[in-house]
């Protein structure tokens, strides 16, 4: 045995055996306590326009790209009010890349808020997020998965209602699941989401062009009649239209685990921004070639109509492509949702316990799963649209806020280094835009909005409750920490546990060797 150890072993300056490969056990165990758990930068150029345009595209331009054309009263209306949406989101895109390069956090407008004008209203904004919006906007798109991915199976039979909540129930665990084990496999799942979206629009676009280049324009005849236009319908038009391009915010919401933030920010978003106004305006386009404004006015299910009337039997495969695409816009939600999470918990404005990381897994774990029980919660109990109603314009409220934030930045923070600058006017308008379907909201649904203004601002009692005041109360104060404590002591037995181990394993090597 001594001469094994003498050729295995060698003793090392510190006195510590050293094993032939030059490993040194207690060195090598403090270098793994040493290491950092942290959110590694595995967000690429491609993953972050997978992040954007597979959030952006969900079922809305399958099933329901009617509110621009009934609003804006013409077919070459409808068009223009597609691209001008596009062109403001684009404004608002570029804005948060600016944001974007010069915060380099996580949280997205979160932290830019928190940043301009401080915690409280960092707060209302999270609150609102976290007890109304977020939960019902997920219910909603995970209702539209359910319903599509079993569309197939029941043909032409109605799906039962309860057989859809548990397909969503499902497909809200799976996506949990899935960003809960891996940053790396999340990101690559959402890739081939997007890709699959691109190949549903491009199924829709190609024939579409088809026709159109075989002379079926008698959709296009008078498009720009203006019998029809109302110009009290244009700002629904485009309330409508932003609506449908909302999304393109989620990348500033992983900030710091975008490799090269600086570059791939203001790329990521300029490409994605292109790629999907192009695919909405042309999928109109392609819409129009087959069905006349009133067809496309009076289908429930526009992509499904299409598919009808140029794909024959092929057109029992959309509902599978809309299930796909919803399915993208869930798994992107929560992957840039939980880093706001995450975020708000370092800034000690959630439990502590929602900022911790998987030691393996590298995922911030209670933060992705925060949502989980509250979502089920309204899937199955809950009046979504109801609340999706009180709670729309708020979002708007809410992002015009952020780029207003980054306009006073300006003036407050000149010498901020900023990588990536939009001139002035670009926030302006934007910030202008956003202000403007606020009103509008409040103008054309007072009592909804003034409900969901209402339970916003309950975020600022709630602020001095649990933020504000340093001497809580003492039920608030093991409320609030006893799941942290509870993790804390675990992973700390943990710790210590494999310590033990390792001393157990030195002790036996010094004995016997």
């Amino acid at each position: 045995m001594s001469s094994s150890t003498h050729n295995d072993e060698t003793v090392a300056a510190n006195g510590h055996k050293v094993s032939q490969n030059g490993t040194d056990p207690v060195t090598k165990l403090q270098d793994e306590d040493n290491r950092k758990v942290g959110l590694g930068k595995k967000v690429t150029l491609l993953r972050g326009i997978s992040i954007i345009v597979g959030t952006i595209i969900g079922a809305g331009i399958f099933i329901s790209p009617k509110g621009i054309l009934r609003y804006s009263g013409s077919i070459g209306m409808s068009l223009i009010v597609w691209i001008a949406c596009g062109v403001l989101s684009l404004f608002g895109a570029l804005s948060y890349a600016e944001l974007g390069t010069c915060i380099k956090k996580s949280g997205g407008h979160y932290t830019y808020i928190m940043e301009a004008f401080g915690p409280q209203m960092a707060f209302v904004r999270l609150w609102a997020d976290l007890i109304a919006i977020r939960p019902a906007a997920m219910a909603v798109i995970s209702l539209a998965f359910g319903q599509y991915i079993l569309e197939p199976l029941f043909m032409p039979c109605d799906i039962p209602p309860i057989a859809v909540k548990l397909a969503t129930a499902i497909g809200i665990t799976s996506v949990m699941y899935l960003n809960s084990i891996s940053v790396t496999w999340t990101a690559r799942i959402q890739i081939l989401l997007t890709f699959s979206k691109l190949l549903a629009i491009a199924i829709i676009i190609v024939p579409g062009m088809y026709q159109l280049f075989k002379g079926e324009t008698r959709n296009f005849e008078n498009a720009f009649e203006l019998s029809n236009v109302k110009l009290s319908g244009m700002p629904l038009a485009f309330y409508s239209g932003m609506y449908a391009y909302a999304g393109w915010f989620y990348l500033n919401f992983v900030t710091e685990e975008i490799d090269n933030p600086e570059k791939t920010v203001p790329l990521a978003i300029c490409i994605s921004m292109a790629v999907v106004t192009s695919c909405y305006v042309l999928t109109n386009v392609a819409y129009y070639t087959v069905m006349s404004a009133e067809e496309l006015l009076a289908s429930e299910a526009v992509a499904v109509t299409f598919a009808e009337k140029l794909l024959g039997n092929f057109s029992i495969a959309v509902p599978v492509f809309v299930a796909l695409s919803c399915y993208g816009s869930m798994n992107g939600s929560i992957f840039a949702l939980s880093r706001m999470f995450f975020v708000a918990s370092r800034e000690g404005q959630l439990p502590e316990v929602l900022s911790m990381i998987h030691v393996r897994r590298h995922t911030p774990l209670a933060a992705v799963l925060i949502l989980y029980p509250m979502t089920m919660l309204q899937l199955f109990v809950g009046d979504i649209y109801s609340l999706l109603n009180f709670m729309s314009f708020m979002r708007w409220l809410f992002i015009g806020v952020v780029v207003l934030g980054l306009i006073y930045l300006r003036y407050k923070k000149p010498d901020l280094p900023r990588p990536f600058k939009v001139p002035i006017f670009i926030p302006v308008v934007f910030c202008l835009t956003c202000f403007f379907m606020v009103f509008l909201s409040l103008y054309s649904d007072p009592i909804n909005t003034g409900i969901g203004f209402a339970i916003s601002l309950t975020g600022i009692p709630a602020y001095y409750i649990f933020i504000h005041f340093n001497h809580r109360p003492k039920w608030l104060q093991q409320f609030l920490g006893n799941s942290s404590l509870t993790v804390t002591n675990t992973l700390d037995c943990q710790i210590q546990l494999h310590i033990k181990k390792r001393i157990d394993v030195l002790v036996l090597k010094l004995l016997f060797h």
